[in-house]
């Protein structure tokens, strides 16, 4: 899996220039760009990778906001912490297309301009990418961890927004008027089993718990 960096799909987007100029100029001009890749660092933004094909170029670490889907200023024009609604997680990302709900109808309940609605990109998530490294991050903290889906938005802006701020409808399967989610956030690790090491007769053997009592056991010869 990758580490760092993974590749997107190859989406067309424009850019707003004054992204392309650390914001020096460029302001109301927009440049036609093709996503290639999502870096992930724990606390910052994604950076997006772009190539622009009219200068033979590509264009590393653009936020989310550098990117509208026409040529034109969106309204309303959201920043940053309106499109992204959590920074990176961790060093381990993957993009995944869920295709179950690609094609459902989504509605993104952003921080500051109500609701607004979109249709489904793919999905970024973070991983812990290493377990030789001390776990300081929040991507497998079942009460922390979010999922970046990415959204096109209909104001003409793209969004990476977690499940808990979407909701997501069907033709078929949504009923005309669903029900408000009511839940609580899952912060319990689970797993179906645990191992511990233990010796016997001079001998490793693995010891299966469940509910903390041993079932059974084999001899792991040294």
């Amino acid at each position: 899996m990758a580490c760092l960096i993974s590749n997107l799909p190859s989406q067309e987007v424009w850019i707003r220039k004054e992204y392309l100029t650390d914001h020096q100029s460029g302001h109301g001009e927009f440049v036609k760009g093709v996503w290639v890749s999502i870096k992930s660092i724990p606390g910052r933004a994604f950076y997006f990778e772009t190539y622009l094909p009219e200068y033979a170029a590509m264009y590393d670490k653009l936020p989310i906001s550098a990117f509208v889907s026409v040529p034109e200023t969106p309204s309303p024009d959201m920043n940053l912490p309106n499109l992204q609604f959590w920074n990176c997680m961790d060093y381990g990302v993957v993009s995944i297309d869920k295709k179950f709900i690609g094609s459902m109808d989504f509605e993104c309940y952003t921080r500051d301009h109500g609701i607004i609605k979109g249709t489904y990109v793919c999905t970024i998530d973070n991983y812990h990418h290493d377990p030789d490294y001390v776990d300081w991050a929040t991507s497998e903290n079942p009460a922390e961890h979010k999922s970046h889906n990415l959204i096109e938005l209909e104001n003409g802006q793209y969004a990476l927004y977690p499940n808990n701020r979407l909701r997501i409808y069907d033709n078929s399967l949504t009923p005309v008027e669903p029900k408000m989610p009511d839940f609580k956030v899952s912060d319990t690790i689970l797993s179906s089993w645990k191992w511990k090491w233990s010796t016997w007769n001079g001998s490793w053997r693995w010891i299966f718990l469940e509910n903390g009592k041993r079932t059974w056991k084999f001899a792991w010869r040294r």
